[in-house]
């Protein structure tokens, strides 16, 4: 199990430095960070400026909007070449420091602080949701196979993944929070009871596609494996169907389920983006469309990497709960 886990661990931090790479690489290519802080400051030739090459009235003006552009380079290290400011920007990461806003000089990792426990509640709930419909859902059809209970099941996980996120929570939105009013229309986080019952709407239009998802590759595994010999030894040895059914045939079922959970994540953090919105969470989701719009690059970095690097624990964690289900899984 130890040299299964280093060997996880070694290809873990391998990943992780590229994702961080390429991301970073990504950010720094797609457009000048020294635009988005000074602004029209970045075009000023400064170089010129300086050694008399440029013809301006306005000397001291110019030389003062180039000391400017000269301590905003020196601040975000943006004299430096991308591979120096990555791995700069590693070493600060590493300390928890993820640089400063454009916008407002406020810390990134204040600003994470702030909207990352909304974003956190949101997906867990979601899982929550999703996973507690989709076992006892996925049972009871695999249970009854090809029943009418079955054949509705299909038609209804069908409909639930065909339907947009944005679709989906306007519905429920209209339904339950405007016109029963059984739960509020906008975002309540003065006290933890008020927040969570608010997520409830926002996490039902995330988990409820996702159930759908689980229920299928559930179902399909657990009727193959109700076909397997010590499923029928079981049977012969008379023990109840409850127990069989949740004791003998679904810890085997679930590694479709598993491999799901950990890639669904990355759909549900990018459903949050719209879902956040809808309902008024100031969470990560809605944090990082502000920043886009604004180009404010230290945060949609800091962001863009957070969850790329969750993504790939979480993988990390399903091969664990792999090898965990099946010890067979460790020797490959």
């Amino acid at each position: 199990m130890a040299r299964f886990v280093v060997r996880r661990v070694v290809l873990l931090v391998a990943v992780l430095f590229a994702v961080t790479f390429l991301g970073f690489s990504a950010m720094n290519l797609l457009g000048d960070p020294l635009v988005n802080v000074v602004g029209v400051l970045a075009e000023l030739d400064c170089e010129g400026i300086e050694a008399g090459l440029v013809e301006d009235t306005t000397v001291d003006a110019a030389s003062r909007d180039c000391d400017t552009v000269a301590a905003a380079k020196a601040q975000y290290h943006l004299d430096q070449p991308v591979p120096v400011r990555y791995v700069l920007w590693v070493g600060d990461l590493a300390t928890g420091d993820f640089g400063t806003s454009f916008q407002n000089d406020q810390p990134v990792s204040q600003v994470i602080r702030e909207k990352l426990p909304e974003t956190l509640i949101l997906l867990v709930m979601a899982q929550i949701v999703s996973l507690g419909v989709a076992i006892p859902w996925g049972v009871i059809a695999a249970y009854r196979a090809n029943r009418a209970f079955d054949r509705g099941s299909t038609v209804a996980s069908f409909g639930l993944l065909s339907v947009p996120n944005f679709a989906l929570g306007v519905v429920l939105l209209y339904l339950l929070a405007l016109r029963w009013q059984v739960f509020p229309s906008a975002y309540e986080g003065d006290n933890l009871g008020g927040l969570v019952f608010s997520m409830v709407l926002p996490a039902v239009t995330l988990g409820l596609p996702l159930a759908a998802s689980y229920q299928r590759l559930l179902r399909t595994d657990l009727i193959t494996t109700l076909q397997e010999d010590f499923v029928h030894m079981a049977r012969a040895k008379g023990l109840p169907p409850l127990r069989i059914m949740f004791r003998h045939a679904l810890r085997p079922s679930m590694f479709s389920v598993i491999t799901v959970f950990g890639v669904s994540t990355g759909a549900l953090i990018g459903g949050s983006l719209v879902v956040e919105q809808i309902f008024g969470i100031p969470g990560i989701g809605r944090e990082i469309v502000t920043a886009v719009v604004r180009d404010d690059f230290p945060v949609v970095l800091a962001i863009v990497m957070l969850v790329a690097c969750t993504f790939v624990v979480l993988n990390f964690v399903v091969d664990l709960l792999y090898s965990w289900l099946d010890p067979r899984v460790r020797a490959r």
